[in-house]
């Protein structure tokens, strides 16, 4: 029997209770104990893309707003956030799907792109097009800039036309309560 799959894309504003639910549930599932209530937070307050397979969610992703400090400058920032792919439907172009329809929405209203990537991804993010920081990672905190060193190798960008980057130079992110990366 065919499976009808169905990428749909919202706003958080936009999403109701129950699809908000079934987020965080697939996002619990596949992280398993690594999900925190602070990375659901972060992946609410911008855009989602939702897999739906019939009408049950196999695939999710989002996109919010944050500041990078790069060069001088404070980028407006598409931050990625809570990518998953239920296991069962992994290989099939889903997480390709998904990261499609948030680098459309990065690429018209951001300076930017950026995201914090596991060890199993780095090479799905680098076959998009997403680059490696090579240069040290640093957070805005509530006392002052601070070294985030777990962080510099798994921290990607998609740099965009018309913004200078320089890989080896420092990034600094804003602040939020979490991992900040």
């Amino acid at each position: 029997m065919a499976h009808m799959t169905e990428l749909r894309t919202a706003h958080t504003a936009d999403l109701d209770v129950p699809t908000l639910s079934a987020a965080r549930a697939l996002l619990d599932t596949v992280f398993g104990g690594d999900m925190t209530d602070q990375d659901w937070e972060h992946a609410l307050g911008g855009v989602h893309a939702l897999l739906w397979e019939d009408d049950e969610l196999i695939g999710h992703a989002s996109v919010v707003q944050r500041r990078v400090l790069h060069g001088g400058r404070a980028l407006r920032t598409g931050y990625v956030e809570g990518v998953v792919v239920r296991a069962d439907r992994r290989r099939r172009g889903h997480g390709a799907a998904l990261m499609a329809a948030l680098e459309r929405v990065i690429r018209g209203g951001f300076e930017l792109g950026a995201l914090s990537a596991t060890e199993e991804a780095l090479g799905f993010y680098a076959d998009r097009g997403w680059r490696r920081w090579q240069g040290l990672t640093w957070a805005l905190t509530p006392l002052g800039i601070a070294r985030t060193e777990e962080d510099d190798d798994g921290v990607f960008v998609l740099p965009l036309s018309g913004v200078p980057i320089d890989l080896t130079a420092e990034l600094v992110c804003d602040w939020r309560d979490g991992d900040v990366w």
